[in-house]
């Protein structure tokens, strides 16, 4: 613990240092193979899997069966309706089948409904079905898609106010973006299922990565508003620096109990929605720590690295640094 301290003391002072600036390229590179990989695998593999929140359709779910072969619903499907091509889940911690199918009508759900009573050799009081319309589905998407946009427009309003430059405010969106991307195209890669409770999980890691990415920034601004004698490029590096250890520990504090509900949630109680929230928190809370180290900061110095003011600046602190250095000699 003690040698771990020093670590973060050295990155502070910036007697150690990593040049996290100087190899933006390879950072960039990354991210750009890593969003690229996020927008074209999930639709290779056929799109992105959504809830029946939105796309609509019936549900079913069977009760305390006397077995867990999904097979058998998927049978107890096709005997009613042949055509459709049920989803069908463990849940409540294998306590339960939910069994998802296209929009129904009533006497078909009926029908169902006795089909996988049977099929499991329970009542058919323990099958209970539920439906869920299409207009309900296409409300809660263009609700998310508002919010999302609503929390980017305010969020590069106030950054541009606090730091009062438009660039920071483009280098945390960019952040932002990728966050979002990487987390939507782990769940399209991986086939997972994209809920409403998903959907909370993604704007929850924006507010996480748009903190993380304030804080990085003020010390940005600190370092290169102090009047030392680094050029702007080095004192974006070293502001990075010392906060790279307070990144990492607020990135590990988070991930621990995201972690934990998500064992939790996915196969101690199979509870869907803790699962959902948790798995796009965990993977947003990975990608955003990226993303505030790697791609933020560099962003934001090669944003203004062709400024003239920053120019004329470096410039004079190079040549100062190189006749204090020839008088040294």
């Amino acid at each position: 613990m003690a040698s771990f301290s020093n670590f973060g003391n050295d990155l502070y002072t910036g007697k150690r240092s990593f040049d996290i600036v100087g190899r933006r390229k390879l950072w960039f590179t990354i991210a750009i193979i890593a969003i690229a990989a996020s927008i074209v695998v999930p639709f290779v593999r056929g799109g992105f899997q959504f809830g029946i929140e939105f796309r609509g359709g019936s549900e079913f779910q069977v009760s305390q069966p006397k077995n867990l072969d999904q097979s058998i619903a998927v049978d107890s499907v096709k005997s009613v309706v042949g055509n459709v091509t049920p989803r069908v889940s463990i849940v409540n911690g294998g306590d339960s089948i939910r069994v998802q199918t296209d929009q129904l009508t009533s006497t078909e759900s009926d029908n169902i409904r006795d089909a996988l009573a049977a099929g499991y050799h329970v009542s058919v009081k323990k099958v209970t079905s539920s439906f869920i319309g299409a207009t309900w589905g296409a409300d809660i998407t263009r609700q998310a898609l508002t919010a999302l946009v609503t929390f980017i427009i305010l969020a590069a309003i106030i950054m541009a106010l606090y730091f009062r430059t438009w660039k920071m405010s483009i280098a945390a969106l960019v952040a932002l973006l990728h966050d979002l991307v990487i987390t939507a195209g782990v769940y399209g890669i991986l086939g997972f299922e994209v809920t409403p409770a998903a959907v909370i999980g993604f704007l929850t890691i924006l507010g996480y990565s748009l903190y993380d990415t304030v804080v990085v920034f003020d010390k940005i601004r600190e370092n290169t508003n102090e009047g030392s004698g680094r050029t702007f490029a080095a004192s974006v590096n070293l502001a990075v620096n010392q906060t790279l250890v307070r990144s990492i520990n607020t990135s590990v504090v988070a991930l621990l109990p995201v972690g934990s509900i998500l064992f939790i949630g996915a196969y101690v109680l199979g509870a869907g929605t803790l699962r959902d929230i948790s798995l796009a928190l965990f993977i947003g809370i990975l990608a955003g720590t990226y993303s505030t180290i790697f791609i933020a900061a560099p962003l934001y110095s090669t944003l203004r690295q062709n400024e003239t003011i920053v120019q004329r600046t470096d410039k004079k602190k190079v040549g100062a640094s190189a006749r204090v250095s020839g008088a040294v000699r």
